[in-house]
């Protein structure tokens, strides 16, 4: 499980085009690397999408936003051209990241339990160092661009 402190992998996997994802890829660049459940469903797409309404304050602020799902690749390029996102989306379809970040485990709703994705922010300062984590219990879906901009003062 990394948490802050901590240093983040450089390599994150493959975006929705099948192309590499690093974190030096992004040079001089803070990331705020978001773990969401699913593609298109309510609480997603409004994370998104705000994440989307906010990507060029998030981007004068030195922030690039890099979203991750276990979803195919497939899934996420269907979801960002639906909702027009401006940033790339990691298909961790082998769990290796969110297993690695320490973001998935058992979920219920309903009374019913199954393993799922912790809705997550991670900030990465340009050097891979974790400076903050914003957890699952306190992600707000419609607002979350503020709660970066929050962790970044």
């Amino acid at each position: 499980m990394i948490k802050e402190g901590d240093k983040a992998p450089d390599v994150l996997g493959t975006d929705q085009d099948g192309r590499v994802i690093r974190l030096s890829d992004y040079p001089g660049k803070k990331i705020a690397l978001y773990f969401y459940p699913k593609d298109s469903t309510s609480g997603c797409t409004a994370q998104a999408c705000n994440l989307r309404d906010n990507y060029s304050a998030l981007g004068d602020a030195g922030v690039q936003v890099i979203g991750v799902s276990v979803d195919s690749e497939a899934s996420h390029r269907k979801f960002i051209e639906k909702n027009q996102l401006p940033f790339p989306l990691v298909a961790d379809t082998d769990h290796k990241l969110v297993e690695q970040f320490g973001v998935y485990g058992e979920k219920s709703m309903c009374g019913r339990k199954y393993m799922g994705t912790f809705r997550t922010t991670f900030i990465i300062e340009p050097d891979g160092t974790v400076s903050s984590v914003i957890g699952p219990k306190v992600v707000k879906t419609k607002d979350h661009a503020n709660q970066i901009f929050e962790v970044l003062k």
